[in-house]
């Protein structure tokens, strides 16, 4: 480790860049201290702003906040810094989840740095796309991505993307029979239109896209059902391209892992010109994650299908003050 600890505002600026990760119903799960004298950056759970209905067991609060922590990685090696992550530091503080030291001693990584313009553009785009395949190096280029971070990306077959829509659907269908699971998501999807006092998590209406004109979308219905009198519709792609983000195994230290391997194939696709949606309900549910992965490949675990391809650029979704979610000792 070098022996100058990195400024406050450098750390502010790494840390507003974590923050703009995706979250699953952008709540945003995280906090953040810098103890300043020893230059280290920690990761937190934010335990007030768990999904206990959506999510139990915590796996997507694991992933959202891996997706912030691959983020900072991000910025930091843009600002020249190396940093060094040790996650779940202290098994006797669970929310604990990394621990950053910034001043390493190895270069920086520039394959990270090149991906720094990405960060301010990744948006979720629940827009239909074009009715394309996604070029063959561009697809290796995302599987690499997740790679590069333990993880593994697979672009199944048609059978295979027909199956996981229809689990898409079932899960839907669950959603719709669980109150508790309805109001978790009337809570963080917005349908009345933003005001002064808009909230700063959550997903604001305008970003939720059109309604499907006919047939089923490959995207979440944030309305679930609730009337959005204004809102468009549209016609959305027959074929769309799929893939399957997944792990060996299947614990919070591979959640953490998958989240940031999630945001290093969001970052690469938005820097080759892609958009792209996430969808976690068939993960949701245990009776259906197991089937989500595909038994000719070796993924183990499935955490995550998303949906790729080009299209109109997704809305920005609100953003808590950077005085909410860091302190600074």
């Amino acid at each position: 480790m070098t022996a100058e600890p990195v400024d406050a505002r450098t750390v502010e600026t790494l840390v507003a860049d974590a923050v703009a990760a995706p979250s699953q119903h952008n709540a945003q799960p995280w906090r953040f201290r810098y103890l300043r004298d020893i230059g280290v950056l920690r990761l937190y759970a934010d335990l007030m702003r768990t999904l206990p209905h959506t999510d139990p067991q915590q796996r997507g609060l694991h992933m959202s906040c891996g997706a912030a922590l691959l983020n900072l990685r991000v910025a930091a090696a843009a600002a020249a810094l190396a940093p060094v992550v040790r996650l779940l530091p202290e098994p006797g503080y669970p929310d604990l989840l990394a621990e950053v030291h910034l001043c390493g001693s190895s270069p920086p990584d520039t394959a990270l740095a090149l991906l720094r313009p990405a960060v301010g553009r990744r948006h979720s785009s629940r827009h239909p796309f074009q009715d394309e395949e996604i070029p063959a190096a561009i697809r290796e280029g995302l599987c690499e991505a997740a790679t590069a971070e333990g993880a593994q990306l697979l672009f199944p077959g048609g059978w295979h993307v027909r199956s996981v829509l229809e689990l898409v659907r079932e899960a839907e269908e669950w959603e719709v029979q669980d109150a508790g699971v309805r109001d978790e998501t009337a809570r963080w999807a917005h349908t009345e239109p933003p005001g002064a006092q808009a909230p700063s998590d959550g997903i604001p209406a305008e970003a939720f896209g059109p309604t499907c004109r006919r047939g089923d979308a490959p995207v979440r219905d944030f309305a679930a059902g609730r009337p959005m009198p204004d809102r468009p519709r549209a016609s959305f792609e027959r074929t769309p391209n799929i893939a399957l983000l997944g792990t060996a195994d299947d614990g919070p230290v591979d959640w953490l892992r998958a989240g940031q391997a999630l945001e290093r194939v969001l970052l690469r696709a938005t820097a080759d010109g892609l958009v792209a949606s996430v969808t976690s309900q068939p993960l949701e549910w245990p009776d259906l994650r197991w089937a989500a992965r595909d038994p000719l490949s070796a993924m183990g675990h499935v955490q995550m299908v998303l949906r790729l391809g080009h299209g109109p650029e997704g809305q920005p979704s609100p953003r808590r003050p950077l005085d909410d979610v860091l302190d600074i000792v």
